[in-house]
């Protein structure tokens, strides 16, 4: 890197934390720093809620398999989030608005003590709490390893630098840190986005290196599944993201909850949709095309948008794509931290300490900010001190893909009014099932039993908490409940009529 690239790099990271500062200023209250209160443009919900889906793991581990396998990460990854987006836009969108506006909700989890019981919404809070935790270490890897590979950044104080501005701004500006940095970052992603894409056309003499370069890949890279990514795969992915993206990660139910209606939060998923089935594909072409550019790194193929940056781009732009990368990872990371610190604060330091709910506003906001920075350097401890190697793609697929499906399903299908007979029975048995279901197959699959492939490890605990929560709930164990029954009506409509009371 070049004397203008760490000008630019620097000046990002300056500007990250002057927008924390800024935004300190619009938080008053709790409701403020975990919700935006409610007062976010859809637009800027929509744009925040995609940017938030993105960390340097599509840079790292993606543009591996996208090197190695070619069309298939686009199939069972950006094309299943945009579709399941799509349908979230009219199933729960304006569902977890309401839950705010209606109920008075700052955190994704809050409401499950009311639609099932608090043990179940404890197992979730917990659960959910310690897969984010390790999933945003995987990020951390990730960008480090980037700028390893871009500038020679020890990983070790790429970590830290990195986590250090994250951590600023998200502590000081809570949600409206987040979703302001997230246009920030959309605007340098697209920049830098467009210079690669850019610069791999002119290497190939015209952007009809689009369709011309699958004639000279090898023939498995244009099949939308191939390799271990197979149509079972496939759908329980599919299933997977659609939750996940739609509330079940719950930093992307917040963008919902912080925009003014369940209308406009309605419009902020369709937004989002459309940006994740068509702006994938102009950061994947340059991935698909990197066998042609910089061939023979099938062993150590996340390194290969690195060298194709290297070789590609001039003095400043390599900059601005570093930059891009840290906007990705530095987007969901303190959107998870500001969610994990909601669902603490909230859901479950309430039952361990009784104390908090009898704290003052500003009270509560200081340990909303400590609780923030808690989760970043214990996020950021794991990553220094894991085993980098294969550990992002690793976390990704078999830890997060595979325990989101039993985490995510009772509280996602819970606000549905389909499933309002179901309790917390079978929400109980969902969670524990599935995540029992991963713990006994993430055994095997280290001790190197065949039948646990990546599509098994995937599929099975999903599989095993759906159908642990539809035959418990709806036929099993049915606990109808007028109250449950009252809250799950109240979200089908903005209308101040459906309104239910709020438990004290």
């Amino acid at each position: 890197m070049e004397t203008l690239d760490w000008v630019v790099v620097g000046g990002y990271f300056f500007v990250m934390v002057a927008i924390g500062y800024w935004s300190r200023g619009r938080i008053k209250n709790i409701a403020d720093f975990f919700t935006a209160g409610g007062k976010m443009p859809w637009w800027l919900s929509g744009i925040s809620h995609h940017m938030s889906g993105y960390s340097a793991v599509m840079f790292v581990a993606f543009a591996a398999e996208a090197y190695r396998l070619g069309l298939t990460v686009y199939i069972w990854w950006a094309l299943t989030i945009g579709v399941g987006v799509g349908i979230g836009a009219f199933l729960w969108a304006g569902t977890w608005n309401r839950l705010r506006s209606k109920h008075g909700v700052k955190s994704p989890l809050e409401y499950l003590a009311r639609r099932y019981n608090v043990p179940t919404q404890q197992i979730m809070a917990w659960a959910g709490a310690a897969l984010k935790v390790v999933d945003i270490a995987a990020k951390w890897v990730a960008v480090s390893l980037l700028l390893q590979g871009f500038a020679g950044v020890p990983i070790w104080l790429g970590i830290t630098i990195v986590g250090a501005v994250t951590m600023v701004y998200s502590v000081l500006g809570g949600l409206w840190a987040d979703a302001l940095t997230d246009f920030g970052q959309f605007v340098i992603q697209g920049a830098a986005g467009i210079a690669m894409f850019v610069a791999v056309a002119a290497h190939f003499g015209g952007i009809d290196f689009m369709w011309k370069i699958w004639d000279q890949l090898p023939e498995s890279h244009s099949e939308p599944l191939s390799g271990n990514y197979t149509l079972i795969f496939f759908m329980a992915l599919f299933l997977i993201k659609t939750l996940e993206y739609n509330g079940g990660m719950w930093n992307l139910a917040q963008r919902y909850m912080a925009a003014p209606s369940g209308a406009a939060a309605k419009r902020s998923a369709l937004l989002s949709s459309a940006l994740w089935l068509v702006w994938p594909l102009v950061l994947f072409f340059p991935m698909w095309a990197a066998p042609l550019i910089v061939p023979g790194m099938e062993a150590n193929a996340e390194q290969a948008y690195v060298e194709m940056g290297k070789l590609m781009l001039p003095a400043g732009m390599i900059g601005l794509v570093l930059a891009g990368f840290f906007s990705h990872t530095m987007a969901m990371v303190s959107s998870d931290a500001n969610v994990i610190s909601a669902v603490i604060t909230r859901d479950m330091l309430p039952r361990l300490w009784k104390g908090v709910k009898r704290l003052s506003e500003p009270a509560q906001l200081q340990l909303a900010r400590i609780t923030t920075f808690a989760f970043i350097g214990l996020s950021m401890t794991i990553a220094l001190t894991a085993d980098t190697k294969g550990f992002v793609l690793k976390v990704v697929i078999a830890l997060v893909a595979a325990t989101m499906g039993p985490i995510a399903i009772p509280l996602m299908l819970g606000m549905l009014p389909w499933f309002k007979k179901v309790g917390p029975t079978a929400a109980t048995a969902s969670v524990v099932g599935g995540l029992g279901t991963w713990a006994v197959l993430y055994v095997l699959q280290q001790n190197k039993v065949e039948f646990v492939t990546q599509a098994v490890i995937v599929s099975w605990p999903l599989l095993v908490s759906l159908v642990l929560y539809l035959l418990i709930g709806l036929v099993i164990k049915p606990e109808p409940s007028a109250e449950r029954s009252a809250l799950v009506d109240s979200l089908r409509s903005d209308s101040d009529e459906e309104k239910v009371p709020t438990r004290a």
